[in-house]
């Protein structure tokens, strides 16, 4: 799955957008420098996210919309398009995103 399609797939699961999440995490003192572990157990038990969701969402929260460029185009399940990830919402990704 690739890292969008995580963001996409907890989106729908939660009906909360990465953006609002990053949003959420900075309302509860979460963001750069934040270890994961906080974060994972806030995710769990506010939002049922598993771990491999929640740390789509760490990634977003502490080091923002940008991926490493090995992840893009590659071919392979985890295979991005873009080195930057779409935060506002599946449903306003404008086409070729």
């Amino acid at each position: 799955m690739s890292f969008q399609a995580y963001l996409d797939n907890i989106e729908t699961k939660t009906g909360v957008t990465p953006r609002a999440f990053v949003d959420l995490a900075a309302e509860r003192g979460f963001g750069p420098g934040t270890k994961a572990g906080p974060i994972i157990e806030w995710l769990a038990a506010d939002y049922g996210l598993g771990r491999g969701h929640a740390m789509a969402l760490v990634h977003v929260i502490t080091k923002g919309d940008r991926i490493d460029a090995k992840h893009v185009g590659s071919g392979t399940a985890h295979s991005d398009a873009s080195d930057r990830l779409w935060l506002d919402g599946k449903d306003t990704r404008p086409a070729g995103w």
